[in-house]
C-alpha cells in the first residue's frame, strides 16, 4: 500500500480557453472540477495503475466536504483530517493553441497545532502497512516549514520509506531528513541547489547536490521526462529519461503521474531502468487529457517503447 499526504488539498478547476488574452472576455470550451493538491494527484494516478492507495491530509469547510465527495466518487480511498479552516480552490487555465497553462492558487487554510497532532496520529496508524508514504505539495499557512522533515524522521524511525515532493524551504528541510526519494520539479530543484539547469551536466550536478543534502535517491522531473540518481547498495546510477513526442493537451500534474508510475513499477519488482521508462511513459500519457493524475494506462503502456533512457554514469557512494 502507498499512503499520500496532502496538507494543502484543493478543489481544482481546469478551464480550457483557446487563444486566451489578458483583458478580454472568453468562454471556456471545457471545464473539469476534481479533487487536487499534489498528493491527491499522485493518489489518483496510483489508483489508475491499480495500486492500493490511501489519500490522507487536511480538509476543511465546504470545500473540504467537496474534496472528500470528489475523492469518493473516483473510488480513491481517503482518510483526511477535518480542520476548522476552509480548504482552498485552485484554478488552471489551459490554452491548447499555445500549449501553455496558467495556475492561480489560493493560500489555503490556517492550521492549528492540535489538527497537525491528529494528522500525525493518523499517519502512525496508516503507515503500519505502507510500502511508501508520499509527502507532496505546499504547506498551508501557520504550518512550520520543518513539518515534512519532522514527519519524515518520525516515519523512518518506524522503518517506513518516505517520498518528498515539495518546494522552497520545506523541500530543503525535508531533504535534510534523508527521505528514501526526493522528487522535485525542475524549478524547485534549481532553487534548492542554487543554479539553473541548462544541459546534462547541470542536471547531474543538481542530482548530486540534492543527494549530498540528504536524499537517498533523487528524481528531477521536467517538461519532457526526468533525470534520476538512484542508489543500490553502494552504487548510485544517474539517468536521463526522455518521453516520446506527443500532442499534449495539458501538462498539469504530469510530474505527479510520473512519480506514481515509478513507485508502482518498483513495487512490482522492476529494475530502475524499467521503472523509469514506465514512469516517463505514464507522465507523457497524462498530458493527453485534462486533469492532474488522469490518463489511460493502456496509453502509458503504448508509449513505453518510445521512451529514451540514457545511463549517464555510476558513482560509488
Amino acid at each position: 500500500m502507498i499512503v499520500t499526504v496532502t496538507l494543502n488539498a484543493a478543489v481544482d478547476r481546469t478551464l480550457t480557453v483557446p487563444n486566451i488574452q489578458l483583458g478580454h472576455r472568453h468562454r471556456a470550451s471545457e471545464v473539469l472540477t476534481i479533487a487536487g493538491g499534489k498528493g491527491i494527484n499522485v493518489a489518483r494516478a496510483l489508483k489508475r495503475l491499480d495500486a492500493p492507495v490511501v489519500a490522507t491530509g487536511l480538509a476543511g469547510g465546504r470545500t473540504g466536504t467537496r474534496l472528500v465527495e470528489e475523492l469518493t466518487s473516483e473510488g480513491i480511498l481517503n482518510d483526511l483530517v477535518r480542520i476548522a479552516g476552509e480548504s482552498r480552490t485552485s484554478t488552471a487555465v489551459v490554452d491548447p493553441t499555445t500549449d501553455t497553462f496558467t495556475e492561480i492558487n489560493e493560500w489555503g487554510p490556517e492550521v492549528q497545532p492540535a489538527e497537525l497532532d491528529t494528522l500525525f496520529e493518523k499517519l502512525h496508524y496508516l503507515s503500519r502497512g505502507a510500502d511508501f508514504v508520499v509527502f507532496a505539495g505546499s504547506l498551508p499557512r501557520a504550518v512550520d516549514v520543518g513539518f515534512y522533515g519532522e514527519a519524515i524522521r518520525d516515519l523512518q524511525r518506524r522503518g517506513v520509506r518516505t517520498v518528498l515532493v515539495a518546494e522552497g524551504e520545506s523541500l530543503r528541510r525535508g531533504v535534510e531528513a534523508e527521505p528514501y526519494l526526493a522528487a522535485p520539479a525542475e524549478n524547485d530543484a534549481e532553487a534548492l541547489v542554487g543554479h539553473e539547469f541548462g544541459d546534462d551536466e547541470d542536471f547531474v550536478l543538481g542530482l548530486d547536490a540534492i543527494a549530498e543534502k540528504g536524499a537517498k535517491n533523487v528524481l528531477i522531473t521536467h517538461d519532457v521526462g526526468c533525470f534520476a540518481r538512484l542508489r543500490e547498495e553502494r552504487r548510485a546510477q544517474r539517468f536521463r529519461v526522455t518521453a516520446p513526442p506527443v500532442e499534449r493537451i495539458s501538462a498539469v500534474g504530469a510530474g505527479d503521474a510520473l512519480l506514481a508510475g515509478f513507485l508502482v513499477a518498483r513495487l512490482d519488482g522492476k529494475s530502475f531502468e524499467d521503472a523509469l521508462r514506465s514512469a516517463v511513459a505514464t507522465g507523457a500519457a497524462s498530458t493527453l487529457e485534462l486533469g492532474a493524475g488522469r490518463f489511460e494506462p493502456r496509453e502509458a503502456g503504448r508509449l513505453i517503447a518510445g521512451v529514451e533512457l540514457v545511463a549517464l554514469d555510476t558513482v560509488v557512494t
